[in-house]
């Protein structure tokens, strides 16, 4: 049996979605680990504010992979797998409805297979049984770098034999797990965190990234009490007020629409529409900001653009406007992310 699915990498990294769950767990796990001060520097440099993520549903995938790649760079390649074992199942609150329809672990896996823009996957994979195992493979189609996807192969192995413990209350443990690189001496604690908390025979050196788990365990049935009010209030999902104004700036950029505009597409006056979103703790023009910045920063990532092109497609008649509007926006001037994005390429 096989299946493919998850990250595309033909596409323009900007343009695919992540849970906003996700973020905001790592977000919470930085905080706890390293401080707020990375956090705020790390929010700052993907253009999101927590009033507004803790409005959204979905961010943009580049974001959740900048706050983890930040992670890593700033602490031990264990931290990948800890943050996964950190998950809590209410903390999921899109899945919630659907992981409360499911009846087996399997339902689980097979929705998480099929459904990566709602579940968060940075790669394609394949699974396929193989006697009485099921193995899950990694595909490192976008060529990343080894170190980097070994860490968010370890993160997604933990939050999801994590999360299957609380969904089913039982130990459950995986059978095997390949890692595609050396290991070096600063990894040996690493292996000991992943192979303790999985239960998992750990291998390094091998030819892909990929683990396994006894069939079996896919039978138990999903014992977790769900409150019932949290299923309800997340079905069908209406997006508040601040994510239907970002997802309808979104969609007009680089066309930036005025209050009035905006207040006409919300249906309600622009006082009303001001008012609303001062209540909400943002502002119209604080939205603008962030979802221009984010742009911005989709364009360099996504194809190493200049800084004048990226003016010129914004609709700054003036580069310098736009380097400092950039610089108002996130604390850096464009220069820095295209000399970041180079020397991640290198």
């Amino acid at each position: 049996m096989l299946k493919q699915g998850g990250y595309n990498p033909n596409l323009m990294v900007g343009d695919q979605c992540y849970p906003a769950f996700e973020l905001r767990n790592l977000l919470l796990f930085i905080q706890q680990e390293l401080g707020d001060g990375l956090v705020q520097t790390i929010c700052q440099q993907i253009g999101v504010g927590m009033v507004e993520l803790a409005a959204s549903q979905f961010v943009y995938v580049w974001q959740v992979d900048f706050a983890l790649e930040s992670l890593r760079m700033h602490s031990s390649h264990d931290m990948g797998a800890k943050l996964g074992a950190s998950y809590q199942v209410e903390s999921l609150d899109v899945l919630i409805p659907y992981l409360d329809q499911f009846d087996t672990l399997g339902d689980c896996l097979q929705f998480v297979v099929k459904n990566p823009e709602l579940v968060g996957s940075f790669t394609d994979s394949l699974i396929r049984a193989d006697g009485n195992k099921l193995w899950v493979r990694w595909l490192n189609t976008g060529k990343a770098d080894i170190t980097k996807y070994s860490f968010q192969f370890q993160h997604s192995i933990c939050s999801l034999i994590g999360l299957a413990r609380q969904l089913a209350g039982k130990h459950i443990v995986v059978s095997d797990i390949h890692l595609a690189e050396f290991q070096q001496d600063s990894g040996v604690d690493n292996k000991h965190f992943l192979a303790d908390f999985t239960g998992a025979n750990v291998c390094y050196e091998q030819n892909y990234f990929e683990w396994s788990i006894e069939i079996d365990w896919l039978s138990l049935p999903i014992n977790y009490a769900f409150n019932p009010q949290n299923s309800t209030n997340q079905r069908p999902h209406t997006p508040s007020l601040i994510e239907a104004v970002l997802q309808q700036l979104r969609r007009s950029m680089p066309e930036v629409p005025t209050l009035l505009e905006m207040a006409e597409m919300m249906h309600m006056s622009d006082r009303s529409l001001r008012r609303k979103l001062a209540s909400a703790g943002s502002s119209y023009q604080k939205l603008v900001d962030q979802v221009r910045c984010q742009l911005a920063i989709k364009m360099i990532l996504s194809d190493k653009m200049h800084a004048e092109d990226i003016a010129d497609i914004m609709g700054y008649s003036d580069v310098s406007h736009f380097r400092q509007s950039f610089k108002h926006w996130l604390g850096y001037p464009p220069g820095y992310f295209l000399r970041q994005n180079v020397s991640d390429k290198s």
